[in-house]
């Protein structure tokens, strides 16, 4: 892929799911698991005489990831109609915005950093929408391509939605992921978005080879599969350039199952919406006051936490940056070391065994902390620091507690996980395993190296509960004793 000439930008929208109601009606904001078509209302309906007014906590969280992202902000909110014939939208047209004649989004030039390969890259963002989410179309009988029919449920209608434009300033997949994932942390940070919510963050990536058109995916559902689907599409393209076949203008549907991109249409033009300003939505005057008392309230934000944990707790870049990437899982780092301090320890066993074991069981890590309790973790590491378990049987443990929800103290007494230190008990274990590998012997007496397969040894005999450090000490002095060396 370093050889290809790849262009990717991407549209990212994301719910205000920190909003109690739609955008612009009073119709709850929790939607998730109500029967279909019941939580709606003329208004997110689009019936006729219906008239939409403005959820100005909207506007606020609008502002607030303005800022985030160092945009310019309009001084004026001018809302557009964007006209488009799908069913998930009755009245034929989404709220939005819109950067043209007679219309203006409420913030753009912004940029975002990101880590790339040891380095980092800045990322143009080239504006922010406040628009209301469509309704949900639900394909009962297989996907989208085999579905024998189709349902809609309007109770997501009219939902508040940030889109999030960035410039074609990405080249690669990875680098895609790496956005989605800061901007991700940015919004958590942010308080505005529960990201582990379903359909809070569905991504559009536009991507082009040089020599062939822009293609758009839409619907990405999270980073990893916008990874996925980017890097199909790179090898889709560069096959069809390598043959002379010519790549179409089109937007195409990514299938997470099957792992693939389809065709769904033709791409429209900017021309094909008709969009002009909402005439039902006055606009609205955006004031420097009001901007400067939603900056003035900023939390902290990814950027600032990462330095933060590096001076504060001695932590490495990278496990500051891990961390971070996932708010719930810094504020748990957090609560951890002030349970019990340890933040060396704290962060390398979060980042490389509950962060692990929490990806490969596909469980959120907001449930994950709730079973492995920060004061759990800590009982761990009271018993990793005292030799009552050692740094292989804690390892084990970890998936053990989130895949039972166990007690560590049950897990570790009633399975018999107790650190054998006992020098006594470790040489009958050390001597059995001499005896029963006269080759290994012959081996770890020539070259030290060898010490390992007999310490491998004595650990699979004690189920990993002898003392590693002490095990290698005890070895070499046998093999001393067995060599006549002093």
């Amino acid at each position: 892929m370093s050889n290809l000439d790849i262009k990717i930008g991407l549209e990212v929208h994301t719910q205000i799911t920190s909003l109690k109601t739609k955008l612009f009606c009073s119709c709850p904001s929790d939607y998730r698991g109500k029967p279909p078509n019941t939580n709606v209302c003329p208004v997110c309906l689009g019936l006729p005489g219906a008239l939409p007014v403005v959820n100005i906590e909207a506007i606020r969280a609008a502002l607030m990831v303005a800022l985030a992202l160092k945009c310019e902000i309009s001084d004026v909110l001018v809302f557009t109609r964007k006209h488009y014939f799908y069913p998930d939208l009755p009245k034929n047209y989404q709220i939005s915005q819109y950067d043209g004649p007679g219309s203006i989004p409420i913030a753009k030039n912004g940029y975002i950093v990101i880590g790339v390969d040891g380095g980092l890259k800045k990322v143009r963002i080239r504006r922010i929408n406040i628009e209301e989410d469509p309704g949900k179309i639900v394909y009962p009988t297989g996907s989208l391509l085999t579905s024998k029919y189709t349902l809609i449920d309007y109770n997501r209608s009219g939902i508040a939605l940030l889109e999030i434009v960035s410039e074609p300033d990405l080249r690669s997949p990875k680098e895609a992921r790496a956005f989605i994932d800061k901007l991700r942390s940015i919004l958590e940070h942010l308080g505005l978005v529960n990201t582990e919510l379903e359909g809070a963050l569905r991504v559009d990536a536009n991507i082009s080879l040089a020599g062939g058109s822009r293609v758009e995916i839409k619907n990405i559902s999270s980073a990893k599969d916008v990874e996925r689907a980017l890097t199909y599409e790179i090898i889709r393209q560069s096959k069809a350039l390598e043959t002379g076949e010519k790549v179409r203008r089109e937007t195409r549907h990514w299938d997470a199952i099957r792992k693939v991109t389809v065709p769904l249409r033709v791409k429209e033009f900017e021309e094909d919406y008709r969009y002009f300003p909402d005439p039902d939505l006055p606009p609205v005057k955006i004031s420097l006051k009001l901007i400067e008392e939603i900056y003035q309230k900023l939390p902290e934000l990814p950027d600032q936490r990462i330095e933060r944990f590096i001076k504060t707790y001695g932590l490495s870049d990278y496990l500051a940056t891990v961390l971070v990437s996932e708010k719930v899982l810094a504020d748990y780092f957090e609560e951890c070391v002030k349970y019990c301090g340890n933040p060396e320890i704290i962060g390398n066993i979060v980042v490389n065994d509950f962060k692990r074991w929490v990806d490969e069981m596909d469980i959120e890590v907001s449930k994950a902390v709730k079973i492995l309790t920060p004061n759990q973790l800590c009982q761990l590491v009271y018993m990793l620091n005292n030799n009552i378990i050692n740094i292989k049987i804690l390892k084990e443990i970890i998936p053990k507690v989130l895949k039972y929800n166990k007690d560590v103290n049950t897990i570790v007494y009633e399975e018999n996980y107790i650190d054998i230190s006992n020098e006594e008990v470790l040489m009958r274990i050390i001597d059995e395993v001499i005896k029963e590998n006269p080759k290994a012997v012959k081996d770890a007496l020539i070259n030290p190296k060898a010490v390992n397969y007999l310490v491998g040894q004595v650990m699979k005999k004690t189920r990993g509960r002898a003392n590693p450090e002490l095990t290698n000490k005890l070895i070499i002095k046998k093999l001393k004793e067995l060599s006549g060396t002093p």
